[in-house]
């Protein structure tokens, strides 16, 4: 199994987010669920980048660019994205794809942890 193969089978394991959510203000926001839940990884990176054009700091975008660059081989966008969602100011709680809640700080910690772990595996290979 070729190194991207890999790192993309463990990657399709990962759950986008459905929603953005701050619980304390109630607001949600498009952060391109329905694009990655259906396989279309292009077309959730064109959507992310626009919408990191408005709000370069928002995790739940920097984290599912980070999915959706992560699902196109493009590992290193891929750790600078989910870096990014580490780093920023803004944290709040996520609603994650199967529908349990997470710090968004804790996500980003999780998915990047994630994808090192299938570089690391692929590497050896």
């Amino acid at each position: 199994m070729s190194a991207t193969a890999l790192i993309a089978a463990t990657l399709l394991g990962q759950s986008a987010f459905s929603l953005a959510i701050d619980t304390q203000q109630g607001l949600s926001q498009d952060v391109a669920y329905h694009e990655l839940s259906q396989g279309q990884s292009a077309d959730a990176i064109s959507k992310l980048e626009d919408s990191l054009r408005m709000d370069r700091d928002d995790p739940a975008t920097l984290i599912n660019l980070g999915t959706a660059y992560a699902r196109m081989g493009m590992t290193d966008k891929a750790l600078r994205a989910y870096n990014a969602a580490i780093s920023s100011d803004d944290r709040y709680d996520l609603e994650l794809g199967d529908g349990s809640w997470m710090d968004s700080r804790d996500a980003a910690m999780q998915a990047r942890d994630k994808l090192v772990t299938a570089m690391a595996l692929a590497a050896s290979r």
